[in-house]
C-alpha cells in the first residue's frame, strides 16, 4: 500500500500531466486524505498602478481569481471527474495569487469525536461569545489555531511519521513482498 507521501508524488505528477499546460504558472500544489483531492495552482497577479492601495490591490486579486475560476471551470471540472473515477475521492479546487490563496471548493467532512465536560465548556465559551456559531465551528477554529501556532512542530511529526513507515516498510514481512 502506498504511503500518504507516496500517493501525494503520484496525484500531483497525474494532475501535472493531465491539466492543460497554461493553466497555472507551473505544476500545481496537490494534498490528499481519505475522503478528498486538493489542487492549487498560481495564476499570474495582476498589474497593479503605481502607488496602488492594499484595497486596490486585494480589489485586483479577487476579480483575477473570479475570473480564472469562471473561464477555466469547465476543464477543471472534466479532469475533476476523470480523477474522481480513477482515485475515489473528490477534487477540490483553488488558486494562487500574489500572497492570496483562494480555495473554489471544498469538502466539510464531520468527525466524530467524544470530549469530555472540560472540553465541551471550552466549546461552549467561543460559541457564547460569538467567536464561532456551533460546536463544530468552533472546534475547527481550535485546530486551526494549533496550526497556526504549532506548524513547525507539526511539520517535525509529520517528518517522523514518514521515517516510521520507511522503516515499517524494510520490516522483516515486507523484506518478501
Amino acid at each position: 500500500m502506498a504511503t500518504r507521501e507516496e500517493l501525494t508524488e503520484k496525484l500531483r505528477g497525474w494532475f501535472t500531466g493531465r491539466l492543460p499546460q497554461d493553466l497555472f504558472e507551473g505544476a500545481p500544489d496537490v494534498t490528499v486524505d481519505r475522503e478528498e483531492i486538493t489542487v492549487i495552482g498560481r495564476v499570474a497577479e495582476p498589474a497593479y498602478a503605481e502607488g496602488a492601495s492594499e484595497a486596490e490591490k486585494a480589489a485586483a486579486v479577487a476579480g483575477r481569481v473570479k475570473e480564472f475560476r469562471e473561464r477555466t471551470r469547465e476543464a477543471r471540472m472534466a479532469v475533476a471527474r476523470e480523477a474522481e473515477h480513477k482515485y475515489g475521492r473528490k477534487v477540490s479546487w483553488g488558486v494562487r495569487c500574489g500572497e492570496e490563496t483562494r480555495l473554489f471548493t471544498h469538502l466539510s467532512v464531520p468527525v466524530m469525536t467524544r470530549l469530555k465536560q472540560p472540553e465541551r465548556e471550552l466549546l461552549d465559551t467561543l460559541v457564547d461569545a460569538g467567536v464561532a456559531r456551533s460546536r463544530s465551528d468552533a472546534l475547527g477554529w481550535c485546530v486551526r489555531l494549533v496550526e497556526q501556532n504549532a506548524g513547525e512542530w507539526l511539520g517535525e511529526l509529520r517528518a517522523a511519521m514518514k521515517h516510521v513507515e520507511e522503516v515499517r516498510d524494510t520490516g522483516p514481512d515486507r523484506a518478501d513482498a
